[in-house]
């Protein structure tokens, strides 16, 4: 999820765990720990594309940096703060580090939350930005911080705030489950054979859900809101996977197709060759648009080597996305 949202996800836990004892500061303190695991993302600046990307939501992300780190982090709290419970503290930071990958499993991305095992969870049924989520948890955390530490309503408030944010995370699932039960009619409907399909929320809402679906010549993208009224259209797009047949065996191409689970196709233009994950979809709703979210391109060197360099976005183009989804979500 957005640094927002870990953050309040963070200082609700903090105050859940030790608000009783040490009031606002542990709100503080959940915060700042709700925001440590992702500062894996320091690592572009000092490695190449793939490998940061494999690094994003991996250790930091896991099981095991919670139980490692937290003591440590507990230990040297413990040795600044008046109150000095070490386990306390390290309690404190156990939660709000092992709730940020469990809440970080149900976007796209999804954690290694069992690192070191190659193994991603990702439920896919809420986007990285979602105000349903994050607003009506952020007012309940504001509305416990200017209350008394004494205060039962204090309590009260941080508890609805988690109680409203984790009922909502139930609730994607269930809308998920609708939306990927309409997608599969669809293709039963319109008698399309597949081999897969990957279902996702559109941005910044669980309205409208996108729909990657794997045939055995190309993929179809589809798009669906709990608003349409017309059957669900899907636009196909070309794998194109022959075009890096020379590289099928290099060892970072490999790693990329990995990263994106299979879901990727290659597409050209000016001569270039780009690798799209279609994961994440495409930054329009026009069909058959080649413009994917994370694109690629890849360079090739005369050793032999690859590089995979993203291709930037600028803000214009988040504005037209905007624009076109506000219109899609209301319906077909």
């Amino acid at each position: 999820m957005d640094s927002l949202t870990q953050i309040v996800l963070g200082a609700a836990v903090g105050e859940a765990v030790l608000g009783k004892k040490v009031g606002n500061k542990a709100m503080l303190y959940g915060a700042i720990a709700g925001t440590i695991p992702d500062l894996d993302v320091l690592a572009s600046n000092f490695t190449d594309t793939v490998s940061a990307l494999e690094i994003h939501r991996g250790f930091t992300h896991s099981i095991v940096f919670s139980i490692v780190f937290a003591p440590i982090f507990g230990w040297l709290v413990s040795k600044i703060e008046s109150f000095k419970s070490f386990k306390s503290w390290s309690w404190l930071f156990f939660w709000a580090f092992i709730t940020h990958p469990l809440l970080d499993a149900h976007t796209t991305w999804g954690t290694q939350l069992f690192w070191p095992f190659d193994l991603r969870l990702a439920y896919k049924n809420i986007f990285v930005v979602d105000p349903i989520y994050t607003l009506p948890f952020l007012v309940c955390l504001l509305l416990a911080l200017f209350s008394r530490r004494t205060n039962p309503k204090r309590q009260f408030f941080n508890r609805l705030g988690l109680i409203l944010s984790s009922t909502y995370l139930v609730i994607t699932l269930f809308l998920k489950w609708a939306a990927f039960s309409q997608f599969k009619q669809a293709l039963n409907n319109q008698k399309i054979d597949y081999i897969d399909i990957d279902t996702r929320p559109s941005p910044l809402n669980t309205i409208l859900w996108n729909a990657n679906v794997d045939t055995k010549d190309v993929y179809l993208l589809g798009d669906y809101s709990f608003f349409d009224s017309q059957p669900i259209a899907f636009s196909a797009y070309e794998k194109n996977h022959h075009l890096i047949d020379d590289l099928k065996h290099n060892e970072k191409v490999q790693r990329m197709i990995a990263i994106t689970e299979g879901w990727y196709s290659i597409s050209q233009k000016n001569g270039n060759l780009y690798f799209n994950d279609l994961r994440f979809g495409l930054l329009n709703l026009k069909p058959e648009s080649n413009d994917f979210v994370f694109q690629f391109l890849i360079e090739k060197h005369t050793d032999g080597t690859v590089n995979f360099i993203e291709q930037p976005r600028d803000r214009s183009d988040a504005k037209g996305m905007l624009n076109a989804l506000w219109k899609r979500i209301k319906g077909n």
